[in-house]
């Protein structure tokens, strides 16, 4: 029992190549509804799970804020936060106090946490656009130093999309992401 119990939780892993369908999360900014059919003109969207409460988020806040500076008109830039405790209230005083640009989401059902497999805060995720359809081209760490900007040897994420974004194949496609752990409802 326990084997098939772990054959089904790998199969439910998503890795590179995975489709990704459609999903629509409450923009906790404005109120409103963002789908990611929305962006079906893009060349690829950015998804980084996210909180108001782990330390981790806290460390790469200033490293998102360069990659919205740096890839927002090129890219689009969705901030998920899937922690059913955070109140939308909460959050919304997250992205007053942080100043953030880029639609800051709440999966509070967990569905596009599921869907993606997502298990750290951060976690990222770039999908690749071909023909309206969406799927997983790089998963994990936003860069090699969560703690010291300054350290950084590699930034996963960035390559990956310019990677994306000069139509080459994207090496690592995956890499362990640090952070907190989401916790599951």
């Amino acid at each position: 029992m326990r084997l098939i119990s772990l054959i089904l939780v790998f199969m439910s892993l998503t890795c590179a190549g995975q489709s990704v369908q459609n999903f629509s999360l409450t923009n906790v900014s404005t109120g409103e509804y963002v789908a990611l059919a929305d962006f079906s003109s893009q060349a690829g969207v950015v998804i980084i799970f996210t909180s108001t409460d782990c330390p981790y988020d806290h460390y790469y806040l200033s490293r998102i804020w360069e990659l919205i500076e740096t890839c927002q008109s090129r890219i689009t830039l969705l901030l998920i936060n899937p922690n059913p405790e955070e109140s939308m209230d909460r959050m919304k005083k997250y992205v007053a106090r942080n100043k953030l640009t880029v639609p800051y989401l709440w999966d509070l059902e967990q569905n596009v946490m599921s869907t993606l497999a997502a298990r750290k805060s951060p976690e990222c995720f770039l999908l690749q656009n071909t023909g309206g359809k969406f799927k997983v081209v790089y998963k994990g760490a936003i860069d090699d130093n969560a703690q010291t900007a300054g350290e950084v040897n590699h930034f996963y994420l960035k390559d990956a999309i310019d990677k994306l974004l000069a139509k080459q194949k994207i090496e690592p496609p995956e890499v362990r992401p640090v952070g907190c752990n989401i916790r599951k409802n």
